[in-house]
Order: C-alpha cells, then structure tokens, then sequence
C-alpha cells in the first residue's frame, strides 16, 4: 500500500450554509490532517481518513466563530474532533469518482457521498510524485445535531439546514 501525505500548503476544507434564506456564509476548518492510502495508480482502492480540529473553524468572524464552537454548534470543548473515514470509492470515468465514507460530527456518525474530482498525477521539478483532488458533497446539519436556528419573522429560517463542503487536497507520494 502506497502512503500518500497531505501538502498543506495547497490544501483547504471548506463549507458554506444559507443565511437568512438569502445568501451563504462560507468557512473553512484550517486544522486537519488526511490520511491517503492506496496500491492501485488510479486510487480505485484508496483508503481516506480525514480529522479536522473544531478548534480551528473559521468564518472571518470571530463572534460567530466563537458560537459555532459553543455547544450551540460543534461544542468543540466536548468534541474536539470531526472524522470521516472512507468505505468505498467508485470511479465513474477518468476524473470523477464518488468517494463513501462515515462522517462523524459530535457523537453522530452518518454515511455521506462525496464527489471527487481527480486533477492527476505528476512529478514536480523535485522529483516528488503529487495528486491532486477536489472533492464536494452536501449534508444536513441537523442530521449531526447541530440543531441551532431561529424563525424570522418573514416565516424563513436564520440557517439553512444544508452544509455545502468543499475541498481542494494535493498529497505527494511518500
């Protein structure tokens, strides 16, 4: 089994959410690590395990950041850690493939399907194999029981119950 480390320098996680019913607040969770195995050169037998510190969860805005870390959210005092490990990968064509795993948010694991966008394989002028990937897939938050929300008086929600995630990882070969 090949080991594939995470380049954290051209890597990112992130999400974004409705608000207000209108338009969307993006984050990123800027602490993680991913773990990359797999034997076969189009990574059909990949194993992927993902930790992201909720610690490091960022919105550009340090009042709201500080709420989502409360037990209002992630209460990443309790839980200081979200984890998705992988149970399949399926190619589709040349590029795209759809990436099955757990996803542990709080004390609730959930199975959820990504999207998986692979950029290729190439050798860098250092002589270092890297692949790059980027990766997108929905969940609902209160499946997770991050429940929080308020109704506005136009009958609407104040968060929307999709989480959009996107992510964009490169990994050289080890």
């Amino acid at each position: 089994m090949a080991t594939w480390n995470l380049d954290n320098t051209h890597s990112n996680v992130g999400f974004k959410v409705k608000h207000m019913m209108i338009s969307n607040v993006s984050g990123s969770v800027n602490d993680f690590t991913v773990n990359l195995e797999s034997e076969k050169e189009d990574f059909t037998d990949a194993k992927v395990t993902f930790v992201g510190k909720m610690a490091s969860i960022s919105t550009q805005n340090e009042q709201r950041d500080e709420h989502l870390k409360s037990a209002d959210f992630f209460d990443a005092a309790t839980y200081p850690e979200m984890k998705f490990v992988s149970t399949s990968i399926t190619k589709k064509d040349d590029t795209d493939y759809v990436l099955e795993g757990d996803l542990t948010i709080k004390d609730v694991t959930k199975k959820v399907l990504l999207d998986v966008e692979y950029g290729g394989t190439f050798v860098d002028p250092w002589g270092q194999s890297k692949s790059g990937f980027s990766l997108s897939g929905k969940i609902n938050r209160e499946e997770f029981g991050l429940n929080y929300n308020a109704v506005l008086e136009s009958g609407g929600v104040l968060i929307g119950k999709d989480v959009k995630i996107q992510a964009e990882v490169q990994f050289v070969k080890a």
